[in-house]
């Protein structure tokens, strides 16, 4: 009890230090490439964060308005034909080396961490897709992750509509653009024998913005990740679907909040004497402050009913299971988008009634741009929970 105290507080701390964001979505090497221009126009202090800009050409279906879209296809005399000149193609690679990783008190060397295979663009004026093939997750080939078609302004409607797969929280904050190795905690939580989070799903997902600076956010998922098909080549486990639907509002031009619900069923049957179904629900707010590219905040939490669990470890059936937990990260860059480094601080809270889920962290993260694209980054995380420990990584971060 009073490990959980202690982490209350230093995560309250945290916000309240912190409280002096990051937008959200997806760009690849490939599109300076195509448009002659650095990375610096849409990253912020560092890929793959996004500023502004790179958040507004992401919304347009990775696309600049003011560049004339013809000259980048094939002329086929077929204005139906979309052929690229050249196929928008990226990669990233990250690797590091780790000290303590798994409490284990050995230094590994993780290189290549990661590898991605990354390309996305526009099909027509409305039309855009974007994927990455994850060739190298931490020793294994992950396969697809993001890999969705969008359609921009919908019957002109103003409505965007997405179809693949994505991550839940998208939009909320993309765990893919956190500068830290340390994950947004809250997303990925799944108590017991649970399928849904907040991250890899496929779906639906749409969004609108109005004048107002409101911008709402639904979803339609299948609500059981990203995995294999099943028999009669369907992936989803079972006859029901989730839905999440989120709100933001715009306040000047340093701050937006947000709130966001998550309702969903599920069929349990793995590790279950019987099959069960189970409901959830999640909502939480949101906080982001941008202060010229300078002094940045992201803020999340979540509260989490499960209203059905069996606890394979006790072997004991539960109802009303509760889990909460958040995050508050702040990123400063001394010269905004002409920094050469910048410092990242990460604070993650879970707690949960299966006490094997709760998990608090803080991590500090350093950064330094050799290029625009390449960058060395340093980082130290202590784990409160559990029997606690710290970690410490050594590595780079590259996309090209």
């Amino acid at each position: 009890m009073k490990r959980q105290t202690f982490a209350r507080i230093i995560f309250l701390a945290a916000v309240a230090v912190l409280l002096l964001p990051a937008k959200k979505a997806d760009a690849i090497p490939a599109f300076a490439r195509k448009y002659q221009i650095s990375c610096q126009v849409c990253h912020s202090p560092g890929m793959p964060m996004l500023k502004d800009f790179g958040d507004e050409f992401a919304g347009a279906g990775f696309r600049m308005t003011e560049y004339e879209s013809p000259r980048y296809f094939v002329q086929t005399g077929d204005d139906r034909l979309s052929l690229f000149r050249e196929l928008p193609l990226a990669i990233r690679i990250d690797g590091f080396a780790t000290a303590n990783f798994n409490n284990e008190g050995t230094v590994d060397f993780g290189s290549p961490f990661v590898v991605k295979i990354l390309s996305g663009g526009e099909l027509s004026d409305k039309l855009s897709y974007y994927f990455y093939f994850l060739m190298n997750e931490r020793g294994h080939i992950a396969g697809l992750e993001d890999a969705f078609l969008m359609y921009s302004d919908a019957f002109n409607s103003g409505i965007n509509f997405f179809i693949g797969q994505f991550q839940a929280s998208d939009p909320l904050f993309k765990g893919e653009l956190r500068l830290t190795l340390e994950p947004y905690m809250i997303y990925g939580i799944k108590p017991d024998n649970s399928s849904v989070d907040l991250k890899y799903d496929r779906g639906i997902m749409f969004d609108r913005g109005f004048s107002t600076g409101t911008t709402i956010v639904g979803e339609i998922l299948n609500g059981c990740g990203i995995g294999e098909a099943g028999e009669g080549y369907l992936f989803d486990k079972d006859k029901y679907k989730n839905f999440m639907l989120r709100i933001n509002q715009a306040i000047g031009k340093s701050i937006s909040v947000g709130f966001f619900g998550y309702s969903g069923k599920e069929v349990i049957s793995n590790h279950a004497p019987d099959p069960y179904i189970s409901e959830m629900k999640m909502y939480g707010p949101d906080l982001a402050i941008n202060i010229d590219g300078r002094l940045m905040i992201n803020m999340q939490y979540v509260w989490r009913t499960d209203s059905e669990v069996y606890d394979s470890d006790a072997e004991v059936a539960l109802t009303d299971v509760a889990t909460r937990g958040g995050f508050a990260e702040v990123i400063y860059a001394p010269k905004g988008d002409m920094s050469k480094f910048y410092l990242t601080g990460l604070v993650n809270l879970v707690e949960s009634q299966l006490d094997q889920f709760d998990y608090q962290s803080a991590t500090l993260h350093f950064g330094y741009l050799l290029r625009r694209n390449v960058r060395v980054v340093a980082e130290s995380t202590y784990i409160f929970s559990g029997s606690p420990y710290a970690k410490a990584s050594l590595g780079f971060i590259s996309a090209f």
